[in-house]
Parts: C-alpha cells; sequence; structure tokens
C-alpha cells in the first residue's frame, strides 16, 4: 500500500542510518529504505567457516577515548546509541614499514601525543622540536574546523574572528601535506611517520590538503581511535534499533528505481516492485553519481548539478583479502594492530605505482585480535589486508575468463610482501581466506568502478573546497545527500557525520517551511 511519510531515506549505509535516526528523534514519520537484507553497508561483518570477519572498519575516531573530545562521540550521545555500543580503546596507532627504498624504515607507534613524540624521539633523535610543532598545528588546525562548523551565520565579524583567532588555519587551509612539511623544513624521518596514515584518504602528499589530513591525524593520534568490540556491523545493528524504537519505519530487500521530481522538488520514490512512497523530503546515502544518473530524469536535474558531478573524479579502487589463521597472533609474532606497508615512504611513487597490478604499492592490514583477543576462536586468529589502486587502468584488462586468476594472482602478492616485511609466516596456517576485488564492492555496495573512497579529495575537491561551495548553484530542492561523497569526504566517522548534519539541515528547511505556512 502507498503510503506519506516526512522524510525517506535512501540506504541504510553509515551516514543513512545516522540521518534516519535523527530524523525520526526529532519526531519526523521517517523511512529508511535499503535494497539490502541487513544494515550498515560497508559496516558490516560476515562468516567463513568460523571466522567473522569485520568488512572494512581498521579503526574508528572521533570517539575520544584519551580526551573526551570527539565529534562522533557527541552525534552518537545526541541520538541516543552510545549505551549500545562497546568501544574497545587502542594502545597502538601503526606499525609503518617501506620494501624497496635504498633505506627502509620500521617504526611501530603508540597513540597519544606524549608516547607519541617520546617514541618518535626514540626512533629520530632530534625529532621532538619538530613533532611538538606539528602537533601544535594540528590542534589549532582542529579548532579552527570546530570554530567553522559551530557557525551559525557568516559576516564581516566571523571573518574578523577567525582571521584574529585562527591564522594558522586560514595560513595552511590551501596546502597540501608536503607544501607545510617543507615550509616547517620538517626533517625526512619525521615526514614518514606523520605521513604513514595517508592512504586512508587515498591521496599522495604532494595533493592532500593539509587542514583535511591533520585533522584527521589530531583525532587519531591526540583524542584516540577505537574499534567496536562488535564489529562494525554491531554500529549499524545498534542505530537501526535506536531509529526503530524511535518510531522509524525500515525497509529492507527494497530498492529504489526511481526519484519523483515534480516543479524542482523531490517527493517521493518508486520501488522496484513497483511501490510509490510519497515524502515531503528525500535524504540520500546512495551517491549523488548513482542518484544523478540512475534515478532522477535528466530533465530534472539543473544543469548545474550535473556541471558539479563532471567536475569530480571517483577516488581509489579497494581491494582486500581476509585471512582466518590457524594459530594465534601470538604464535604466529604478529605483534601489533595496525600495518601499513608500502613500496616506499615517498607517497607520490607509491600512489603511481597503485595503477597496476604488477606489484603491491601499498597496504593497510589489521590484526584483529591485536585491539579485541577473543574476535576468533581460541589457537587462531584474523588479519585482513586492504590495497587502494588508483586510475581506471589497474583493473582494465581484466575479463570474467581471468578474473578469478588475477585477483588470486594478487592477494599472492600481498601476502608475500606482509610477510617480507614482518617475518611472520601466512601461508602455512591459511585456514580461511576471501577476496575482495572492485568488482566485489561495484556489485555489493553498487560502488561507481568499484571506489571505496567516494569522490577523489585533491585539487579542487578538497575538503576546504567542499565545505566553502556545498551551498552552491541550482540543485534538486528537499533532496539532501549524506555519506562518504558528500562535504566532509569518505570514512566512517565522517560518514556518520554527513547523516546527522543531512538531517538537521532538512529539519531546519522543514521548520522555515511552517513557519512561512
Amino acid at each position: 500500500m502507498d503510503k506519506k511519510f516526512d522524510a525517506i531515506v535512501i540506504g541504510a549505509g553509515n551516514g543513512g542510518l545516522t540521518a534516519a535516526t535523527r530524523m525520526a528523534l526529532a519526531g519526523k514519520k521517517t523511512l529508511l529504505v535499503e535494497k539490502h537484507n541487513l544494515p550498515g553497508g560497508f559496516a558490516t561483518s560476515f562468516v567463513r567457516g568460523r571466522f567473522e570477519f569485520e568488512a572494512s572498519l581498521h579503526e574508528l575516531c572521533g570517539i575520544g577515548p584519551i580526551t573526551g573530545r570527539g565529534a562522533l562521540k557527541d552525534s552518537f550521545d545526541l541520538l541516543g546509541v552510545s549505551d549500545k555500543i562497546e568501544w574497545v580503546s587502542l594502545d597502538e596507532a601503526f606499525r609503518v614499514i617501506t620494501l624497496n627504498d635504498e633505506e627502509n624504515i620500521d617504526y611501530a607507534m603508540p597513540i597519544g601525543k606524549e608516547k607519541f613524540i617520546a617514541k618518535a624521539e626514540e626512533y629520530c633523535p632530534g625529532a621532538r622540536e619538530s613533532c611538538e610543532l606539528l602537533f601544535s598545528f594540528a590542534q589549532q588546525i582542529s579548532d579552527g574546523v570546530d570554530f567553522i562548523s559551530a557557525l551559525k551565520s557568516f559576516g564581516f565579524d566571523t571573518i574578523k574572528d577567525v582571521y584574529n583567532e585562527h591564522m594558522n588555519f586560514i595560513n595552511v587551509a590551501g596546502y597540501t601535506v608536503n607544501q607545510v612539511f617543507e615550509a616547517l623544513d620538517i626533517p625526512k624521518p619525521v615526514r614518514d611517520i606523520f605521513g604513514a596514515y595517508w592512504c586512508y584518504l587515498g591521496v599522495n602528499l604532494d595533493e592532500l590538503n593539509f587542514v583535511h589530513y591533520f585533522t584527521m591525524l589530531q583525532s587519531y593520534l591526540v583524542d584516540g581511535a577505537v574499534i567496536p568490540k562488535n564489529r562494525s556491523h554491531g554500529i549499524s545493528c545498534a542505530l537501526l534499533e535506536r531509529f526503530e524504537e524511535l518510531g522509524g519505519e525500515a525497509w529492507f530487500n527494497s530498492m529504489v528505481k526511481k526519484i519523483i521530481v515534480k516543479d524542482g522538488k523531490a517527493c517521493g520514490v518508486v520501488l522496484d516492485d513497483g511501490t510509490t512512497v510519497e515524502a515531503d523530503y528525500i535524504i540520500s546515502d546512495v551517491s549523488p553519481y548513482n542518484v544523478l544518473t540512475k534515478l532522477i530524469d535528466k530533465k530534472d536535474i539543473p544543469d548545474f548539478q550535473i556541471q558539479d558531478l563532471n567536475a569530480k573524479k571517483l577516488a581509489v579502487k579497494g581491494y582486500a583479502v581476509f585471512l582466518g589463521l590457524n594459530r594465534s597472533m601470538e604464535e604466529l609474532g604478529l605483534k601489533n594492530h595496525t600495518y601499513f606497508i608500502y613500496d616506499s615512504a615517498d607517497t607520490v611513487k607509491v600512489a603511481e605505482g597503485s595503477k597496476k597490478r604488477d606489484k603491491c604499492a601499498l597496504q593497510a592490514s589489521v590484526c584483529l585480535n591485536a585491539g579485541i583477543p577473543d574476535c576468533s576462536p581460541e589457537g587462531t586468529s584474523i588479519l585482513y589486508m586492504t590495497s587502494v589502486f588508483t586510475g581506471e587502468e589497474a583493473w582494465g584488462d581484466v575479463t570474467p575468463s581471468n578474473y578469478v586468476k588475477e585477483k588470486r594472482r594478487y592477494a599472492e602478492i600481498m601476502i608475500d610482501d606482509f610477510e617480507k616485511a614482518t617475518g611472520v609466516n601466512l601461508r602455512d596456517h591459511i585456514e580461511e581466506i576471501e577476496i575482495a576485488a572492485p568488482m566485489t564492492y561495484a556489485r555489493y555496495t553498487d560502488a561507481p568502478n568499484g571506489t571505496i573512497y567516494g569522490f577523489d579529495a585533491s585539487g579542487t575537491n578538497t575538503i576546504v573546497h567542499r565545505l566553502m561551495t556545498m551551498g552552491m548553484g541550482e540543485k534538486v530542492q528537499n533532496l539532501a545527500f549524506c555519506g562518504g561523497y558528500t562535504q566532509q569526504c569518505i570514512g566512517f566517522s565522517p560518514s556518520y557525520q554527513t547523516g546527522v548534519m543531512a538531517a538537521e539541515q532538512t529539519l531546519k528547511k522543514m521548520d522555515k517551511e511552517a513557519a512561512e505556512k
């Protein structure tokens, strides 16, 4: 039976779940529509044999276990889900290793500002001054982002406040990480340590915006990182449970085939079974790319919105190997939670190498047992390894006939590199293996070309540019977007945050519309 709602949220991924819950919290009659039978999208888990694998989350920032400061924690508190999620705080930031430099590096770094600086000084005597300078900049950047995010209006006095109180934020807003490293004369070893997280954003440090990167760095290293005890699927289930407690209605196994637009406004959806559902507002956790090319008639999309979409390029594609090992991490010699293994410390060189499949230019791998010792049966361990590909050519020659062979071949390369970097024998202890190639992500999440990072966050599409221009131009009215393709870029924490932001912007429009009647 056809129904009418105040709002329809399309997609039960991270952003969709928080958007729907925020709308329901405000007392709005909200429908959440999801094509799969489970919530979460990338935020899920799967079982192979006796192992339950985390599908994508490495660690989460924004909860702030050290400082108590965290925008995501504030959002989860607001939504009423914090007490439904059990967090495990991580003591370790990462171990970064390079394999093919003239002088390879191997640094294992802790979480916590003072601990991080002390360890950097241990590896690189004399590094303390540079580390303290970078952390000072990180704090100033974080304060500047918080100030701008909290603005209710923007006028001349606001501009003066920004310049007077957040000058360094203004000074570095248009610069890349490597440009700031160079300007501050940061020694190479310190650059290599502080730059280790770059693959989480999929942009090399010659192109990655300093504000974007150091906001993330501050949240991980100073405020602290966590993982959910019940994997990311536990977060998804907690949000869905809360949404339904608030009276929200969730329809699974229901695919939206069309968004209805009348007189320039989104006003409903048509599902794959022909059901039409009306709503005053639509929030989409489906990417703008898919919405504007598949779900809305082209004649109903303003030219500016098409031009804006065409100006963006898709970010890196994902590839992952999930290993269930029949020995404990102690027996294997696995000592760390997060491993960054790079072909080189030169991020531009690595990014160029990730355009091909002849070698693994980078991998970010996680031993889940280091954070959650009982995440697998006694005497076993879980290791999942992620790589990314830039450009279009890396998988362009793969056909249905050689697909299985090629995805397995690349898995062998990744395993080789991990064994070489760590000295750990994995091959003799693999009980379960699952592989996700770009085609897997494209099939499962409908991610364009298998991207796992949304739109590329470089050039004129950096996070600063997105935040400054998100309100510009004519667009389909009463249609908002959330998730990794929006203003805060990709990542678990930003995706959750954009759902809350999209809902609050929608609620403001609803209030304004009600006041004008």
